[in-house]
């Protein structure tokens, strides 16, 4: 399926925090309020996106990248919520995001943090290039199922040399 990503408008902006407070994606981000995601929208240094998939505008998800205009050239990946799982979606969306990052945004870093529960994610970022950087121990609290308690983030990285040789290798799609 071709994932478009286009500028996330006001309003989008329930539909997004609706799929945020999704039981499915809930144990795995820290959802925002909705004036969050305005700020989002209207800040220079953030890209929020709404992704479509398919042939028509249909709405997916959506992704929110911070750091855009960083001097260091640090671009982060804060968010990548997609309805459908299991489809191959994720990848494509951050096969996308990638070439954004580093041709479009010039990013020397692009990186990310992902809890340690979601295993899942973990697993498409290690095969798409991404280096475990370190462990935040226990640093956001997590409800799962009724149960309370706290989750680790881990960071992981991909840098604009580690991109450009995955590549040459034919591991991206340009």
């Amino acid at each position: 399926m071709t994932l478009r990503l286009r500028p996330t408008m006001l309003s989008d902006l329930d539909w997004v925090v609706s799929v945020e407070r999704d039981g499915a994606n809930l144990p795995f981000i820290t959802p925002w309020e909705r004036t969050q995601h305005e700020g989002a929208i209207r800040f220079p240094d953030s890209r929020h996106f709404i992704v479509e998939g398919g042939d028509q505008p249909d709405r997916i998800g959506f992704v929110i990248l911070q750091g855009c205009r960083n001097p260091n050239g640090s671009v982060e990946l804060k968010r990548l919520v997609l309805q459908a799982k299991g489809r191959g979606l994720g990848r494509a969306a951050v096969r996308q995001l990638k070439a954004l990052a580093f041709t479009q945004l010039k990013a020397h870093r692009f990186w990310l943090d992902v809890k340690a529960l979601n295993t899942r994610a973990q697993r498409l970022y290690e095969s798409e290039g991404f280096v475990e950087e370190g462990r935040l121990r226990e640093s956001v609290r997590v409800t799962v199922d009724g149960a309370d308690g706290y989750d680790s983030l881990i960071v992981m990285s991909l840098l604009d040399r580690e991109y450009q040789a995955r590549v040459a290798l034919g591991q991206e799609a340009l």
